[in-house]
């Protein structure tokens, strides 16, 4: 049995590994110009090629925004999901991306306004107050409910007032920034650039290690803050650090890419049923493996299906992401009456 399962677990991290591989070369292939695979192979040994500034300067940089941000993004909805003992808790719905969204739009229009360049760091800093805001809000809101839909209830009305108040932000907006701030605001992983990829690796790297180190207290955690308490766990500590880590996640995504929907919360019950456990130490990597696999493929049809026209990419989330979200609801609710 003790086999079975590792046979299992090494199946689907070779899975989730090669496809994040397949779908970077259909990104990086794909597109209004095709590129062969020989061609990229000729780029990457240093050889000049005839779409070498397409490959370089838009594919890549996109491709590996993709790939980093859909893993920050399941490992968000993780996070949040523990934290909550919610199995529909995410950044999106609970109106965390929205309250990041919502700064950002304020901080840009301002410093527009005056002539300022938006670097990369303000942008994170920004969305990692409006996540906090929301946060704090969603935290009082579950100090009073007990009830689950409640919660999430909550968490969209938090969403909806973030998003209307963005909304009136870019209204008295210049002209010029207003078709930049609606396009970001919808979600695309457009327009990136190296400069975005380091800075965005470099955040969530950096987090990703420091959830990994917290594994095995959230193990203990899943159990019940009784019997982690008792067993030498910090619950206060625990309890911020998910906050934190988790905010931060959701400030990079939104600060780059804009929000997101669906991802966090289908993403780590894909995962979960294809790795048959709920280990935080296997949980984490392979949350993160496929929220890169979830994204790459979303990109590549929000790309593609309707070419030159480009969808967004929580347009192509929602419609794989929100069954998913469905269908756990509805199997909740029959454990509950069985």
């Amino acid at each position: 049995m003790h086999y079975n399962r590792k046979i299992r677990y090494l199946a689907a991290f070779l899975l989730l590994g090669i496809g994040v591989l397949v779908f970077v070369i259909l990104n990086v292939c794909i597109g209004t110009v095709s590129i062969p695979l020989r061609d990229i192979v000729t780029s990457f040994l240093g050889q000049e090629i005839d779409n070498s500034r397409i490959l370089w300067d838009i594919r890549m940089p996109r491709t590996m925004a993709a790939m980093i941000l859909g893993g920050a993004l399941a490992l968000a909805g993780y996070l949040l999901q523990t934290f909550f003992h919610n199995p529909i808790a995410g950044p999106f719905v609970l109106g965390i991306s929205s309250g990041a969204k919502m700064v950002v739009a304020l901080v840009m229009v301002f410093l527009m306004e005056q002539a300022v360049r938006v670097s990369s760091g303000t942008l994170i800093f920004a969305a990692f107050i409006g996540s906090m805001i929301s946060m704090g809000f969603v935290l009082l809101m579950s100090r009073k409910v007990n009830n689950m839909s409640m919660l999430v209830v909550s968490g969209v009305m938090i969403g909806y007032i973030c998003s209307a108040i963005t909304e009136l932000v870019i209204t008295f907006a210049n002209d010029a920034d207003i078709v930049n701030l609606h396009n970001w605001s919808r979600g695309s992983f457009s327009g990136m650039t190296w400069d975005n990829v380091r800075v965005m690796a470099g955040v969530v790297s950096v987090t990703f290690v420091a959830v990994f180190a917290m594994a095995k207290p959230l193990s203990v955690y899943r159990l019940g803050e009784a019997y982690a308490q008792n067993m030498g766990v910090n619950i206060r500590l625990l309890r911020v650090s998910l906050v934190v880590l988790s905010s931060i996640l959701s400030a990079c995504i939104v600060a780059f890419a804009g929000p997101i929907s669906f991802v966090g919360i289908a993403v780590p019950h894909l995962v979960k049923s294809l790795l048959g456990t709920t280990k935080p130490i296997l949980m984490i990597p392979a949350c993160f493996l496929g929220g890169s696999v979830f994204c790459l493929f979303c990109d590549l049809l929000a790309r593609t299906m309707l070419a030159p026209t480009e969808l967004s990419i929580s347009t192509v989330t929602a419609v794989f992401g929100a069954p998913v979200v469905l269908w756990v609801m509805i199997r909740r609710n029959k454990e509950k009456m069985a």
